[in-house]
C-alpha cells in the first residue's frame, strides 16, 4: 500500500489539560476507498475534516459499520508506542467479514495505523496515564437504497488524545446485571465490533445510570442464565483462587485485554478457567463468600473493578467495595508494558 500524506496548513493548538476522551482530536486522518472491481484504492493521511456522505448511503440504512479501538502510549524517554496492533487487525477483519464489508491486507491496515501515528505522533500526550487514542472505522458507502452486498466502502482512522482513565484511583464500580434486554445472541454480530451492538445496549445502560449503576452485566441471549460481558468490557472473576472468564461462544467480543490477561496471568502460574458461567453460581459464590474479585477488562480502562453487583433486587458487596490484589497486579503489569516502565516479555509492543 502507498499512502499519499498530504499535510495541514493550518496545525491546531494540543491541548494538554482535560483532555477527557474523544473529545479533542488531532490534526490528520487516513482515508481509503473501496471498489469491488479494483480493491483498496487511493490510500491517504490528509488534514482532519468533517464527512460528506450521500443520503443513501449503505451505512445509514442498513448499520453495514465496523470499528476498532487501540492506543499509542508515550514513553519515558519520549518515545512512542503501540500495544498488540496486529490483534486489532485481525478483530477488524473478523467484523468485516461478519458485516459483508471488504476485508483489508493485514500488513497493508498495520501500516496505515503505524504511519498515521508517525504522522500524529507528536499529538501523542506526555502526562501519566494520558495515551492517543486510536479509532479505525469502516463504512459500506453504496450511494442507492436496496439491500445487496456491499460494493463500495470507506475505511478511516482518527485519533483522539485522551487524559487519564483514573483521575483520582481505581475506584470499584456498581454493576447490575441486566435480566431483561439482550446484547447479543450465537450467531448474530456480538463477536464484531460493530455499531448495532452499542446501541443495543443503550436502553439497558440508561435504566442503570438512573438507578445509581456505572454498567449492566449481561446475560446470555437464549437462556437468560450464563453471563457474557459487561458494557463494553469483558469480565472476569476470582472464584476460591480460581480466575474465571466466559468462554468465546460467538455473542462475545473477543478482546485483547482480555486475551493480554489470560496470557498474563497463566505466565505467573495463575489457573485460568474459560467456560460458561452461570448467573446461579455467580450469586452462590457472593453468597458464601468465595467470590475474592470481579473486574472489567478492555482498552479503555486496561481494567475495572467491580465493587457491588446487583441482581433480582438484591446487592452484593465484592471484597469490601475495594480493588483485589490480582486486580491491581494486572493493572500494574499491563500498564508497565504499555508505557514503556517494564519489559515487554510477550512480544506486544509495537515502537514507531
Amino acid at each position: 500500500m502507498e499512502i499519499k500524506v498530504t499535510k495541514t496548513q493550518n496545525p491546531k493548538e494540543k491541548q494538554t489539560e482535560n483532555l477527557g476522551f474523544g473529545k479533542v482530536f488531532s490534526d490528520h486522518m487516513f482515508v481509503c476507498e473501496y471498489e469491488r472491481e479494483k480493491g483498496w484504492i487511493n490510500a491517504r493521511i490528509v488534514p482532519f475534516e468533517t464527512l460528506t456522505i450521500h443520503p443513501a448511503s449503505t451505512v445509514l440504512h442498513y448499520g453495514a459499520e465496523i470499528f476498532e479501538g487501540l492506543k499509542a502510549y508515550r514513553t519515558e524517554n519520549g518515545s512512542v508506542q503501540l500495544f498488540r496492533p496486529l490483534e486489532n487487525v485481525k478483530r477488524m477483519n473478523n467484523s468485516a467479514e461478519r458485516m459483508g464489508l471488504p476485508l483489508m491486507p493485514e500488513e497493508d491496515m498495520l501500516k496505515a495505523i503505524t504511519e498515521f501515528v508517525k504522522i500524529e505522533q507528536d499529538w501523542v500526550p506526555y502526562g501519566k496515564g494520558e495515551s492517543l487514542y486510536l479509532r479505525p472505522f469502516m463504512f459500506g458507502d453504496d450511494e442507492h437504497l436496496g439491500v445487496h452486498s456491499i460494493q463500495k466502502a470507506k475505511f478511516y482512522i482518527i485519533a483522539s488524545p485522551s487524559g487519564s482513565y483514573y483521575k483520582e484511583g481505581i475506584n470499584p464500580v456498581r454493576i447490575m446485571i441486566e435480566n431483561e434486554d439482550v446484547r447479543a445472541v450465537r450467531g448474530g454480530t456480538g463477536y464484531a465490533k460493530c455499531g448495532g451492538n452499542y446501541g443495543a445496549s443503550t436502553r439497558a445502560g440508561e435504566k442503570a445510570e438512573k438507578l445509581g449503576f456505572s454498567q449492566v452485566l449481561w446475560l446470555d441471549g437464549v437462556e437468560r442464565k450464563y453471563i457474557e460481558e459487561v458494557g463494553a468490557m469483558n469480565v472476569m472473576m476470582k472464584i476460591n483462587g480460581e480466575v474465571l472468564t466466559p468462554m468465546l461462544s460467538g455473542s462475545i467480543l473477543p478482546g485483547i485485554t482480555r486475551k493480554s490477561i489470560i496470557e498474563l496471568l497463566k505466565s505467573k502460574g495463575y489457573k485460568v478457567t474459560e467456560r460458561k458461567i452461570s448467573i446461579d453460581e455467580i450469586v452462590e459464590a457472593l453468597e458464601n463468600g468465595t467470590m475474592e474479585e470481579f473486574w472489567g477488562c478492555g482498552t479503555a480502562a486496561v481494567v475495572s473493578p467491580v465493587g457491588e453487583l446487583s441482581y433480582g433486587g438484591k446487592s452484593y458487596v465484592i471484597n469490601n467495595n475495594k480493588i483485589g490484589e490480582t486486580t491491581q497486579m494486572l493493572y500494574d503489569s499491563l500498564t508497565d508494558i504499555q508505557w514503556g516502565r517494564a519489559e515487554d516479555k510477550f512480544g506486544w509492543i509495537t515502537r514507531i
